[in-house]
């Protein structure tokens, strides 16, 4: 659709999932214009752009930009956009789990699922189109209502997005119900052992429990500020010896960014053997932690850079999406980047690298972007650059999944904005 001054905008008609064949005119990160040619799912060429019309089944891209689309490694969707549906206190993390719990027994498998399929389609419209979310075992007599809300989630939105769903066991929950949720179709187990009375005989039983199913395992890894608390090498010693088709993910790993140079350099040197995936979650973390100290406060982030710096795959996920856990937080990934860049010190590719390929690599996904042979995921959004895409996160965007255009979207840049004098 062409604007007043010739620049090709996103068309709300175009994002009906139909194949596209070329991307024209896109710029890219080196500062080239290119036409990217896709067949089937991949990405087939990518060419200097010839100037040719685009066809019917072509994006004009001209004043775009071409990513890679976001992943997200660790979302949790049976908990977002409740904090209207729960009134809340604003506290920290222990504050956060008893409103989420309190609440518990009036979530039903329905309103579980709604709120799922919103911030899910909400995410995809920013870019996303594969995520990664874990979803509570529920107290009760029946712990399985977000199983059963998020595998529905799932099937619905399988054709414009891929789901990847883990069960997050808290330690009260029967075993019973863990072996029940992985035998409906739950892609991985998770569970929160430092919040619990044994932490490694919690761990333990999980990784047995994950083993007996054939599936991996994504924890919630000392999501706190206690240096002491080091769940996350006990991992790494537990898991060194497993196949290495199971994958392992530990995520937060939030004390490891307040232990002394030695002991960080220990616990990285044995997760890197141990070929573990950390994920890191900035917008949750910053909210909850060091909410105690009244004087320099520590930013409550993992140890990005030394992770990054040991080759250890370092992912990012927006986490918790307005809920008892995070009352803010849009579900794009450009804002997770945004995080990185400000709280994590991590220059604009690396944070972007975060939320795309080290992402896919921890989900276990094919590499996506625009380079020949990659999974045509692909986002384009009105910007110059890289950092003025993370800086802006402009709303004119197309999200391409799989060859197909599944989202659009654009702002009417004739608006008049007065400004006083």
């Amino acid at each position: 659709m062409p604007s007043a001054n010739g620049i090709s905008r996103p068309d709300f008609r175009r994002a009906d999932g139909r194949p596209v064949r070329a991307l024209r005119n896109a710029g890219t990160t080196d500062g080239r214009t290119v036409d990217v040619h896709l067949r089937d799912d991949l990405v087939h060429a990518v060419v200097p752009a010839d100037g040719a019309p685009a066809g019917e089944l072509d994006l004009d891209l001209t004043g775009y930009l071409l990513l890679a689309a976001p992943a997200d490694p660790h979302i949790h969707l049976d908990k977002a956009l409740s904090f209207d549906e729960i009134r809340p206190p604003l506290g920290d993390l222990g504050a956060a789990i008893a409103a989420w719990e309190d609440y518990g027994p009036r979530l039903t498998v329905d309103n579980i699922a709604d709120r799922a399929r919103r911030a899910a389609l909400r995410a995809l419209s920013y870019g996303t189109t594969a995520l990664r979310s874990h979803v509570n075992l529920l107290p009760g007599p029946d712990p399985l209502r977000g199983v059963r809300a998020l595998l529905r989630v799932r099937a619905e939105l399988a054709a414009v997005m891929d789901i990847q769903l883990v069960a997050l066991a808290p330690f009260t929950v029967p075993d019973e119900a863990i072996h029940e949720a992985l035998d409906l179709g739950i892609d991985l187990l998770g569970g929160h052992p430092h919040h619990t009375p044994d932490p490694e005989g919690n761990l333990r039983k999980l990784l047995r429990i994950a083993a007996d199913h054939g599936v991996g395992v994504d924890i919630h890894t000392d999501e706190q500020l206690d240096p002491g608390m080091l769940t996350l090498e006990q991992l790494a010693h537990a898991v060194r010896d497993r196949p290495a088709s199971t994958p392992v993910t530990a995520s937060h790993c939030v004390s490891l960014g307040m232990t002394r140079p030695d002991v960080q350099a220990r616990v990285i040197a044995a997760v890197a053997a141990a070929r573990i995936g950390v994920v890191t979650l900035p917008i949750t973390n910053l909210y909850l932690q060091g909410r105690d100290h009244l004087a320099g406060k520590p930013r409550g982030l993992t140890a990005v850079r030394a992770l990054l710096d040991a080759g250890v795959p370092l992912g990012a996920g927006a986490d918790n999406v307005q809920d008892p856990f995070n009352p803010v937080g849009s579900g794009d990934a450009l804002e997770t980047a945004m995080l990185l860049v400000t709280a994590g010190h991590l220059t604009p590719q690396e944070s972007y690298t975060a939320v795309t390929a080290g992402a896919r690599e921890i989900m276990g996904l094919p590499p996506a972007g625009p380079r020949p042979g990659a999974r045509a995921d692909l986002l384009a959004i009105r910007a110059s650059s890289l950092r003025e895409a993370i800086a802006s996160a402009p709303p004119d965007r197309y999200v391409v999944c799989r060859g197909r255009l599944v989202a659009a979207g654009r702002s009417e840049r004739s608006a008049v904005t007065a400004l006083a004098d």
